[in-house]
């Protein structure tokens, strides 16, 4: 009896060490065709990138689709950015990178309802990430929803005081309520940090002149 399950080991492990040999292969593969992505990449060849990784796509690959979805974007084609990020978000609904990586092809597209809900996603797998909340923040921002845009950039100065772009925008946002007293403290914070700071100088300056 025990003579038989020492050759059914053997026989086991016999099966094993081709599996490893080839898995051991593939990742070979696939670590030359990611080195030979960034060399491309580097020297302005996004296309041979692309290629590079697509001789050994595998669907199921978080990094490759990731990876796929920044040379994409980098080469212009947006949409298949899109699909290779939405694909690797499928893959690990938790991770940050993939979303913020689909926003650019987003933005690029002018889908900002598509860029608005990675960013509120994100806030809500990680309530303090401060780089969507100021990302937030410059959209309602730009559609000149000012209470909106105070709301995050709040957020972002609670956490980090002395960050001379969420002062800047905090104050921005505070003039344009017509809240000049406080937008004035947050410009003089700013420059603080950044005393040449062009934005936070021209918003003191506007402040200065009669009726602002």
């Amino acid at each position: 009896m025990e003579i038989l399950k020492k050759r059914v080991n053997i026989l086991l492990l016999c099966l094993w060490i081709p599996a490893l040999a080839v898995t051991a292969q593939d990742f070979k593969e696939t670590r030359d065709a990611f080195q030979q992505s960034y060399i491309k990449e580097a020297t302005g060849e996004t296309t041979g990138a692309i290629n590079s990784l697509k001789e050994v796509y595998d669907d199921k690959s978080y990094e490759i689709n990731l990876r796929l979805g920044w040379l994409s974007y980098q080469s212009g084609s947006f949409t298949e950015s899109i699909a290779y990020y939405n694909k690797a978000i499928s893959l690990m609904p938790y991770a940050l990178e993939p979303r913020f990586g689909v926003v650019y092809p987003g933005a690029a597209m002018g889908n900002w309802s598509m860029v608005m809900k990675q960013y509120e996603k994100i806030l809500e797998i990680s309530p303090n990430n401060s780089i969507a909340m100021h990302r937030l923040g410059l959209i309602f921002y730009g559609k000149e929803d000012y209470q909106e845009a105070k709301k995050y950039f709040e957020k972002v100065v609670n956490l980090y005081p002395f960050d001379y772009d969420a002062l800047s925008m905090l104050a921005w946002s505070y003039f344009k309520l017509n809240n000049f007293r406080e937008a004035k403290v947050l410009f003089q914070k700013a420059l603080l940090h950044t005393p040449t700071g062009t934005s936070a100088m021209e918003g003191l300056e506007l402040l200065d002149t009669p009726n602002p």
